[in-house]
């Protein structure tokens, strides 16, 4: 880049906007983490026995999460819904997708970790007096956790990247708050650097919050 001048002052001024923005971020990829786990613990059960109307509109979720892409369910939300006249906020929009996508795809890593619990468990568990619901809740979906750990606190990271699209329905998240900054001061490639280095450390303050979690759940 042999001419070009660095005005960083100018990303300094707009980094509280960039700050509220990461804040967004933030609360859209924890709050959809945390809905796409609890749809999908029950459709990988679904997924597990492979029969009845649980496992047929679970399976239909997966195929479509898995295999449209992320920017297209955004749109759904946003525009399609609105063809019905149901109109949502983009901070909703964004918050709906990103948890539809993440449920399609956690629901596969569960299944792979429930496929790895020896069926023994479940009847050891019944045995003992625990409902179904008990026998999963308390025996089988903690062995799961911890097979499926990495590719569940990856995926949730994944989640994160996947919110950046909501800039394209208005969304004041990080990207969207950056593309504004940068739109008004021309400093495109300074503010884009900057906002990279910040989901950086989003992507590895989740990693290490999650870590920490995992060992004080089974410091045992």
């Amino acid at each position: 880049m042999n001419g070009y001048h660095f005005y960083w002052s100018t990303v300094w001024q707009s980094f509280p906007l960039m700050l509220a923005g990461a804040w967004v971020t933030i609360q859209i990829t924890f709050l959809a983490f945390i809905i796409g786990t609890v749809i999908a613990m029950p459709m990988a059960v679904a997924r597990q026995k492979g029969e009845g109307w649980a496992y047929r509109v679970s399976t239909s979720w997966v195929e479509l999460a898995r295999n449209t892409p992320a920017v297209f369910q955004l749109f759904v939300f946003y525009f399609g819904l609105g063809a019905f006249h149901i109109n949502i906020p983009s901070y909703a929009a964004v918050l709906i997708s990103v948890s539809f996508n993440n449920a399609g795809y956690m629901t596969e890593i569960f299944r792979g970790g429930l496929s790895a619990i020896p069926r023994q468990q479940m009847s050891a568990a019944r045995s003992l007096g625990m409902t179904s619901p008990q026998s999963f809740m308390h025996v089988i979906f903690p062995q799961m956790f911890k097979v499926i750990f990495l590719a569940y606190i990856t995926q949730g990271i994944w989640g994160m990247l996947n919110s950046s699209l909501g800039m394209l329905v208005g969304l004041q998240d990080l990207t969207g708050a950056t593309q504004y900054a940068q739109s008004v001061s021309f400093r495109t490639f300074e503010f884009f650097i900057v906002a990279a280095g910040m989901y950086y450390l989003i992507a590895k303050g989740l990693q290490f919050s999650a870590l920490i979690a995992f060992r004080l759940m089974y410091r045992s």
